[in-house]
């Protein structure tokens, strides 16, 4: 999960929300994804594409079978939707995402049973949970915060 959070701090710096994600398989990372909606102008690169895309290529394929994601922030039913599509086997989530989850808050897409596939799902709590928690956090009230300065200029 470290390594996730590191990927969402690099998101945090391109002011994009803080949300990073990584691929593991047979203990090694073969994916690395941090959001980047905002600089690519492109709904869909969320930080777990990213991650996907790139677990992808360096396997050469679609399927990333014995795959594990850890990812800062519990997927969005687009992203859950591709990890079930991907067929990754483990998601660790280190917080989860009461307002647009798809992993268990809102929906469970991951362990659907209507699906080709399911997800085992695990969520982080103790000091991960309260970082990944807390960028979020400190990202968003910075962001309420210029939106009050530039409300007063």
């Amino acid at each position: 999960m470290k390594d996730a959070l590191m990927e969402a701090e690099k998101a945090m710096s391109k002011g994009e929300v803080p949300i990073g994600a990584i691929v593991v398989k047979s203990g090694e990372i073969i994916g690395r994804g941090h959001n980047l909606t905002e600089s690519l102008k492109d709904p869909t690169a969320h930080a777990e594409i990213n991650a996907i895309r790139e677990a992808s290529a360096f396997l050469g394929g679609w399927r990333l079978t014995g795959c594990i994601m850890y990812v800062t922030v519990e997927p969005c039913p687009m992203c859950a939707g591709a990890l079930v599509w991907s067929r990754m086997a483990k998601l660790y989530i280190g917080t989860m995402d009461p307002k647009a989850g798809a992993c268990g808050s809102i929906f469970n897409i991951v362990s659907c049973n209507k699906l080709n596939h399911e997800i085992e799902i695990e969520i982080e709590t103790g000091v991960m949970q309260q970082e990944c928690e807390g960028i979020m956090k400190d990202f968003f009230k910075e962001l309420r915060k210029k939106k009050s300065e530039e409300i007063q200029i």
